[in-house]
């Protein structure tokens, strides 16, 4: 519930602080006094735009500051709990204006983005102008009201996301679709080249060892004669070689030993490095005898090694990365065919994402036929209340699944007769204006019951009724103030004379400048308030009487 409201520098009003209590509040005022500026100003507080021009002259700022009691507003509560900001038991939305046209805005003292302020704004207060009627004649609004009535959101949010699920797999299926030219000729060149490279199956370190192969046989008959002559030197040369030489050698320094152990060492190295020669020896005649020049074997490998450059320069890699380009083209072509059969499945999520669509759609349809139905006798049975005794009411909800939208797959069309005899035919080629304001007026009234919101403020929207409609709607405004704080802006003194309290807006020339103020009225102000109201400037006894017999 709203309990104050604080306006500073806003307008025409230099400092207004209001305290509002529950029930329907009446605000009254002559024409052109500012009727509408307290609830512009707290406007502000919900996050509508504002700029400079709103800035009192002469000041340097506008503030305007709301106070709210949470007691009966859950969702608002959880909200400040989920955003960090709650205080107590209350809530506290301050807006400032500077003159530079900048604003900054405060929840509990907190610096906050304006779009925070509007999200914790619809959950404490709901406003409807005195235009809203017309809002009536588009069907997307005549489908806001209807859902506003029936409260199903659980339904709407289910429908909003499949919706949106559907267009995301039905995007990605059109991207792939978009590329599937692309992806079929780069899969045909791809695999084109895999069954090529596949022929020539070259494994992974292959290449280094065919080139390191073909250079040994290439150079087959230098490292014959160099083994040989290594050979000669080391064990078989029958002139000298260093094992006869180490052989004897290593009989002098065992000789050498006998007479002083101290040179034990030496003849110890030289048997060592007699056997290293041996050793060696013996593994050059393996190396020669393993060590085959096979003519046919090496234009094998000269044949296979020019291929292997070949594909290399073809491939625009390396020899000796040829092998893992290869590997690399087959996860390609592996993820090219993954790619078809994704096609497939996308195809198939778009249909199931479809189905679960209209699926959900079907239900808010039937959910939204069914409030329909209860919506349409509360309509009519308020437009007879409200002077139109022979009118009468239908929403018509026509299911299309062909038409899929975030809010469903339904066309809503309010429908009224407002003559004996006549057909129901839309409200936008029915319904005058007076009629309009009238029928919008108790769909408001009726909603409003059904929303969670707080507090209600409906600015003028009276305009076109009086007589004994505008006493009709009075009582169901003050009704509506029985369960739910209603502030009501209003010129009629049918419908002022039902407020719980009454506030009468005035404005005043002081010292050159304009300035609006606001006060709450007591029982006898209010009677020449609502005498002023009956009988314009003159009041008289009849309107006196009149005026004591509304607040009765």
């Amino acid at each position: 519930m709203l309990c104050q409201l604080s306006i500073n520098n806003f307008a025409i009003v230099r400092f207004l602080e209001l305290d509002f209590r529950p029930g329907m509040t009446s605000i009254t005022g002559e024409t052109g006094a500012g009727k509408s500026i307290a609830i512009d100003a707290l406007g502000l507080c919900l996050g509508n735009r504002a700029d400079a021009s709103s800035i009192r002259p002469g000041a340097s700022k506008t503030e305007v500051s709301a106070r709210f009691s949470l007691d009966d507003i859950p969702l608002a509560k959880r909200w400040l709990e989920d955003n960090d900001l709650e205080l107590d038991n209350e809530c506290i939305l301050r807006r400032t204006i500077g003159s530079d046209g900048r604003s900054r805005a405060y929840i509990n003292g907190n610096p906050v983005p304006l779009t925070q302020l509007k999200l914790l704004g619809q959950l404490l207060i709901g406003i409807h102008g005195q235009h809203a009627h017309h809002a009536m004649l588009k069907s997307e609004h005549q489908l806001t009201l209807l859902d506003s009535y029936a409260n199903h959101r659980l339904l709407i949010d289910t429908v909003s996301a499949s919706f949106q699920r559907c267009k995301q797999i039905e995007a990605d299926l059109k991207q792939l679709e978009a590329s599937q030219h692309e992806r079929i000729a780069r899969k045909q060149l791809v695999q084109y080249q895999v069954e090529e490279l596949d022929e020539f199956d070259l494994k992974v370190d292959e290449f280094d060892e065919i080139e390191q192969e073909h250079k040994r046989l290439a150079n087959g008959t230098e490292l014959i004669d160099t083994c040989q002559a290594s050979l000669d030197i080391l064990t078989e040369g029958e002139e000298s070689n260093i094992e006869s030489l180490l052989n004897r050698v290593v009989s002098l320094a065992e000789d050498l030993q006998s007479y002083d152990p101290a040179l034990s060492n030496i003849s110890t190295m030289l048997n060592d490095a007699l056997i290293q020669v041996q050793e060696s020896a013996g593994e050059l005649q393996h190396y020669l005898s393993k060590l085959e020049l096979d003519p046919t074997h090496f234009a094998y490998l000269e044949e296979r090694l020019s291929k292997a450059m070949q594909l290399a320069r073809k491939h625009h890699v390396s020899p000796n990365k040829l092998a893992d380009h290869h590997l690399a083209l087959k996860t390609e072509l592996s993820t090219l065919d993954s790619d078809e059969n994704k096609l497939e499945e996308i195809q198939l999520q778009v249909d199931a994402s479809r189905s679960a669509y209209l699926s959900n759609a079907q239900k808010l349809s039937q959910s939204r036929a069914r409030y329909a139905k209860e919506l349409d006798k509360l309509v009519t049975q308020s437009i007879h209340e409200l002077n139109m005794p022979k009118g009468k009411f239908t929403i018509e909800v026509n299911f299309h699944p062909e038409q899929m939208s975030i809010n469903g797959s339904d066309n809503i069309e309010f429908m009224v007769t407002t003559n004996p005899g006549q057909p129901l035919q839309p409200i936008s080629k029915v319904a005058s204006g007076g009629e309009l304001s009238r029928i919008g007026l108790g769909i408001q009234v009726i909603t409003a019951k059904k929303v969670a919101t707080p507090t209600l403020i409906f600015d003028e929207v009276d305009v076109g009724i009086s007589g004994p409609t505008a006493a009709v709607v009075g009582r169901m405004l003050r009704s509506l103030g029985e369960s739910t704080q209603v502030l009501c802006v209003t010129h009629l003194p049918q419908v002022a004379g039902n407020g719980h309290q009454h506030m009468f807006v005035d404005k005043f020339n002081k010292a050159g400048s304009t300035e609006t103020t606001m006060k709450s009225l007591d029982r006898e102000q209010r009677i020449q308030e609502l005498a002023r109201l009956l009988g314009g400037d003159t009041i008289t006894s009849n309107t006196l009487a009149n005026a004591r017999e509304l607040l009765q």
